[in-house]
């Protein structure tokens, strides 16, 4: 039977298409549908952590409560505003894509490297000064209040949440490092940025996730 001859992908403003598709319609819509996929099974992976502290929260809410006033409601309020401009930075990042401006685009998308390692770095400026507070469970805890163990249950739940989500900002910043670089080599052009945009939808999600993750460990108790 004939094969198909097997056609390398172009760069420096052509359409990239890659071997396994007739066209770049076809890539483009594959590699829509693949992200979308992928998106939701992170919501769904997210969805039950979130399920798991309502549940948890119910049935314990006064020590909950007691937990969350303890966590660092500054740092986190800065980290919220950093994600959400490193939001703002990838979107442009995308429409500078889509306009092929490359040096545009390698420079919003380094900002959002930037953006997100500084996210990653004041989080671990917050989690030693949990440390230093003794609010790291099994590691050193103390908690000197009622409901000791349902206290370091909710902080359980925050470490491995907030940790969760600090490793997938850090594979985004991998990824749109890995963009950038593409970028500054002139792979994209208008007809071709796919990947920008797939990257640009996973950053979101994770900047999405944040804002849900923030007001339910830091704020609800707070009221």
């Amino acid at each position: 039977m004939p094969t198909r001859a097997r056609r390398p992908p172009m760069a420096n403003g052509d359409t990239a298409v890659a071997p396994q598709f007739d066209d770049a319609e076809q890539q483009r819509t594959a590699s829509n549908l693949g992200i979308w996929i992928f998106l939701a099974t992170e919501i769904l992976f997210f969805g039950v952590l979130f399920a798991a502290y309502a549940i948890t929260r119910v049935r314990f809410p006064e020590a909950f409560a007691a937990g969350s006033r303890l966590t660092n409601l500054p740092l986190a309020g800065t980290n919220t505003a950093v994600l959400l401009t490193s939001s703002l930075t990838m979107a442009l990042g995308v429409h500078a894509a889509r306009h092929g401006a490359r040096r545009a685009l390698v420079g919003w998308l380094g900002l959002t490297v930037a953006l997100g390692c500084a996210f990653l770095a004041i989080k671990a400026v917050e989690y030693r000064f949990d440390y230093l507070e003794h609010l790291v469970p099994s590691l050193d805890f103390r908690y000197a209040g009622p409901q000791a163990d349902q206290v370091e249950l909710f902080f359980y739940l925050y470490f491995f949440i907030t940790g969760v989500h600090a490793l997938h900002v850090l594979i985004g910043i991998g990824c749109i490092a890995t963009i950038a670089v593409m970028a500054s080599r002139n792979v994209f052009s208008p007809a071709y940025f796919t990947p920008v945009d797939v990257t640009g939808l996973y950053w979101h999600l994770v900047d999405v996730i944040w804002l849900f993750v923030f007001p339910i460990l830091y704020l609800i108790s707070r009221s």
